[in-house]
C-alpha cells in the first residue's frame, strides 16, 4: 500500500546536488536543468517485510515491488500505479498474491515553505474473494513544512476487508531529515482507527535511515506497532516489532 506522495515503498526519499563551473578566474553555480512539463518515471524494489501502516503485509516475509509515476510540473498533477506480492488475503481466507495501487493527486505550495499534497488511492486485491471485498478506496490531505508532514487519509470504502468499517481514518506524522554523507533520517508516527471495529484500532512508529547509492537506494527502519490484533494462521503477530530493509532503483 504505497501513498504517492512518497514515491519509494516504505521510505521518502530527498536528494540534493550543487553544480559549479569557471568564467576565467570566478567560480560561477550552475543553473539547474529546467524540469520537462510532463516526467514519467518507472521503481522496482525488493524489501525484507512488507509493512504498512506498521503491520506486516507478507507475513513478516519478503515482497517484490515496482510502479510508475507521471507528473505534470506546471500544474502539480500527478498518477500512477505502483504493485506488490502479499500473503494476507490468502491468511485471511481469501485468494490471490498481489496488491495493486491506482491514485491520483495533486501537490504544490500554499506559501513559501508549506506545500500541500491532495488525492485519492485506490487498494485493488485482484480476485480476493474474502467475505467482505479488501478492496479499498481513500481519500488523502497532507501538509508539509521543512522535512515534517502531517497526513489525513479518510476511507470511502470498506477499509481492507472489515466490515462495516467506511469512513475509517489514519493520521499520521513524519519527518524526513537529510544528515551528513547523503544519509536520511526517517521518523514515523501513525494511528489506525478502524471505524465499527474498535478491537483493530492501533498506533504504529518508525525509525530508519536511507541513502541513495546511486546505483540502487537502501532504507533500513526499526518497525513497531502497540497490537496484538493482527495474527497470521501460523501464529505470528503481524505487527510485531521487526527491521525492515528495502533495496530500490528509480529510473
Amino acid at each position: 500500500m504505497k501513498h504517492p506522495s512518497k514515491h519509494l515503498s516504505l521510505a521518502v526519499i530527498l536528494s540534493a546536488s550543487v553544480a559549479a563551473g569557471h568564467a576565467g578566474a570566478q567560480e560561477v553555480a550552475a543553473a539547474p536543468a529546467a524540469k520537462p512539463d510532463n516526467e514519467i518515471s518507472f521503481n522496482a524494489a525488493v524489501t525484507s517485510d512488507y509493512r504498512y501502516r506498521g503491520i506486516s503485509q507478507t507475513r513478516l516475509k519478503p515482497a517484490l515491488q515496482g510502479g510508475a509515476d507521471w507528473v505534470n510540473n506546471p500544474t502539480g498533477f500527478y498518477a500512477g500505479t505502483w504493485l506488490s506480492t502479499i500473503k494476507w488475503v490468502k491468511d485471511g481466507g481469501g485468494d490471490g498474491s498481489i496488491e495493486w495501487d491506482v491514485y491520483a493527486g495533486k501537490r504544490g505550495e500554499i506559501a513559501p515553505g508549506i506545500s500541500y499534497d491532495v488525492g485519492g488511492l485506490g487498494y485493488v486485491y485482484p480476485s480476493n474473494s474474502l467475505p467482505t471485498s479488501a478492496n479499498t478506496f481513500e481519500l488523502y490531505g497532507q501538509l508539509g513544512y521543512g522535512p515534517a508532514t502531517l497526513k489525513y487519509s479518510h476511507s470511502l470504502t470498506n477499509l481492507f476487508g472489515f466490515a462495516d468499517s467506511k469512513n475509517s481514518q489514519y493520521l499520521d506524522a513524519s519527518v524526513n531529515q537529510e544528515l551528513a554523507q547523503g544519509f536520511i533520517l526517517n521518523l514515523h508516527v501513525g494511528h489506525q482507527k478502524v471505524r465499527n471495529n474498535g478491537g483493530a484500532d492501533y498506533t504504529d512508529w518508525k525509525v530508519g535511515v536511507t541513502k541513495d547509492f546511486g546505483v540502487a537506494t537502501v532504507a533500513l527502519a526499526y518497525v513497531d506497532t502497540n497490537t496484538e490484533s493482527y495474527i497470521a494462521p501460523n501464529g505470528k503477530n503481524l505487527g510485531k516489532s521487526g527491521v525492515v530493509l528495502t533495496v530500490s532503483k528509480t529510473f
